[in-house]
């Protein structure tokens, strides 16, 4: 396993969560600064990244902007408790998840390890799946429509995946939830509406005009396969 990363100036902190990482039997490295943070990001050897949203000097969000210029590598946002502006912000920028602070350690832990399975699952289906012109390979976790690239995160590749997987069916959000974010839907978690918004935004309108997800209110979302 490639090593994680943490992003945050708190000394105190990132020694404490390293700590406990490396007891779980994770490699972790440690960027206590944005500009040392953002250098070792973008160098593609972390197999995921820890970034605080408060820092002096660069912010999280402005470097989560910036790493999503150059990495889709999945990255969890350390958020202030009950700010709900942060949170949105980070997973609109490409976000895969966050966690809100103080948090308990076994908390990131849990999220860090869903986020890796989900990865390795996807990679290790054998073969790519097509709805029309759009395709996905799990390998690489690519996507393409009318054979254009689209620059997905982790976290939206995963979305995608089990919508396409089961394309023309309605998907609980609850079940959506579970199968690609690796997490259990609460009643104010709003991750994956925002990760759908995203999706929808990069996937541009269908043939016909229509969207490529429908949503169906308080019920969940399907990934039309009707040309």
């Amino acid at each position: 396993m490639n090593p994680l990363l943490l992003i945050d100036d708190d000394q105190e902190l990132t020694s404490m969560l390293s700590t406990y990482l490396q007891r779980e039997g994770f490699v972790v490295q440690v960027a206590n600064n944005s500009q040392l943070g953002l250098r070792q990001a973008i160098s593609g050897q972390y197999e995921l990244l820890v970034l605080d949203v408060m820092m002096p000097g660069l912010d999280g969000i402005s470097l989560l902007r910036q790493i999503r210029q150059h990495s889709t590598v999945p990255v969890i946002m350390l958020t202030a408790k009950g700010d709900d502006i942060d949170k949105v912000l980070g997973l609109e920028l490409g976000a895969d998840d966050y966690v809100a602070k103080p948090c308990l350690p076994r908390e990131l832990v849990a999220r860090i390890r869903a986020i890796l399975r989900r990865v390795q699952q996807q990679q290790d289906e054998p073969t790519e799946v097509k709805v029309g012109p759009l395709t996905l390979e799990p390998g690489s976790r690519k996507a393409w429509v009318h054979g254009q690239p689209i620059q997905l995160t982790g976290a939206e590749f995963s979305v995608l995946w089990v919508l396409a997987c089961q394309a023309g069916r309605l998907v609980s959000k609850a079940e959506l939830s579970l199968q690609a974010l690796g997490k259990t839907l609460t009643q104010y978690d709003r991750s994956l509406d925002v990760h759908i918004s995203n999706i929808r935004q990069k996937l541009g309108k269908r043939q016909d005009e229509q969207a490529w997800i429908e949503a169906v209110r308080g019920k969940g979302y399907q990934l039309i396969h009707r040309y």
